[in-house]
């Protein structure tokens, strides 16, 4: 039960990641997953590549396909509207650190 609650709650957290990184540089799953691991997500690209499509059709990613070495690689960068979300949840994750540090 309890890893039912937290795995919700640190799916907004993985979101939030997504985005910042997104921001940064065009990321991609397997680089995503590695730095999500060097975060104490434990995440399979299984769960990711759904939280990747899912944020690409809600408007935050775009997506863009390069042939590396052969293999198709879909890289995502944040769109106008993920840089909004992303500037409002680190907002709110301020607010909320206030609140919660002590």
């Amino acid at each position: 039960m309890e890893d039912k609650v937290l795995r919700k709650l640190f799916l907004g957290f993985i979101h939030i990641h997504i985005l910042h990184h997104a921001k940064e540089h065009p990321i991609y799953g397997v680089w995503m997953v590695e730095e999500l691991k060097e975060h104490g997500y434990n995440i399979s690209s299984g769960t990711l590549y759904p939280i990747l499509h899912s944020m690409e059709a809600d408007g935050l990613l775009n997506r863009e396909d390069q042939n590396v070495e052969g293999k198709i690689r879909k890289y995502y960068s944040i769109t106008e509207k993920g840089n909004e979300i992303l500037m409002e949840a680190r907002n709110k994750a301020y607010e909320l650190f206030k609140e919660i540090k002590d």
